[in-house]
């Protein structure tokens, strides 16, 4: 069964830095992709950022410029590297992974429902 773990989360001043990652088991991000989402309390879950196995990568708008995501096939693990951060960016940050079923398939989505697998989740808190 596959198993994504993140890691990393906690209480920060505004302005301040976190790196959260996450580590897959039992999937392979080389062929794949993984995504950053997250939802904040009466919110709905919303994406953040992605990267697949060829470090095509994605960026919500709202994070462009201060969040960066890396990730290593060889470890099976990829890394969300968060700066200047805001009050407006507290949330449970998810790690999560998309299957590509095609070898046809280079989208890097943006969408909730293309993930299939999900990991606990991690609290950040971006204190003013």
């Amino acid at each position: 069964q596959v198993q994504l773990v993140e890691s990393g989360g906690g209480l920060v001043q505004a302005g301040g830095s976190l790196r959260l990652p996450c580590a897959a088991s039992r999937f392979s991000f080389k062929d794949n992709v993984m995504g950053w989402f997250r939802q904040a309390p009466g919110k709905q879950r919303e994406f953040v950022a992605a990267i697949d196995g060829s470090g095509d990568t994605a960026y919500a708008d709202s994070v462009k410029g201060r969040f960066a995501v890396s990730g290593d096939n060889s470890k099976n693990m990829v890394w969300l590297q968060m700066n200047s951060l805001k009050p407006e960016d507290t949330a449970t940050y998810y790690c999560a992974a998309k299957v590509r079923w095609s070898r046809f398939d280079i989208s890097v989505p943006r969408r909730v429902a293309e993930y299939r697998y999900w990991g606990q989740g991690t609290q950040v808190t971006v204190s003013t």
